[in-house]
């Protein structure tokens, strides 16, 4: 098990941009697969973005592509969600996870190891 720590979040206006980061710790965290979801109030948790072990393959929602970018820097065992042009209908608490030798899943049902979350909120 890794214990995942986001941070990052705030308040943006719309258009603009902000990078969450989720620090890991625990374990060797080259070998997790990483994804991003996000919760809005009253809704489910949608996936939003996922990265493999390597950094070399990744999946995104259609709703972010082209806006967001998922990345990692595993000698800082941190991942990291760079999000520009932001809409309000991105505001959301955003979570980070985790699975160890996993593939880049679209799934939240994939990962094991979860962070509490950071919010987000886009104001209009």
């Amino acid at each position: 098990q890794v214990h995942l720590d986001e941070s990052g979040g705030g308040l943006v206006q719309a258009g603009g941009s902000l990078r969450l980061s989720c620090a890991a710790s625990g374990r060797t965290f080259s070998t997790y697969a990483v994804a991003w979801f996000r919760q809005a109030p009253g809704k489910e948790r949608e996936f939003v973005a996922a990265l493999d072990w390597s950094g070399s393959s990744t999946n995104y929602a259609d709703s972010v592509k082209g806006r967001f970018t998922i990345s990692r820097d595993n000698a800082k065992n941190t991942v990291y969600l760079q999000m520009n042009s932001l809409k309000p209908e991105d505001t959301a608490i955003y979570y980070c996870a985790a699975q160890n030798w996993g593939i880049p899943s679209m799934s939240r049902y994939t990962y094991d190891n979860w962070g509490q979350g950071t919010q987000v909120t886009v104001s209009s």
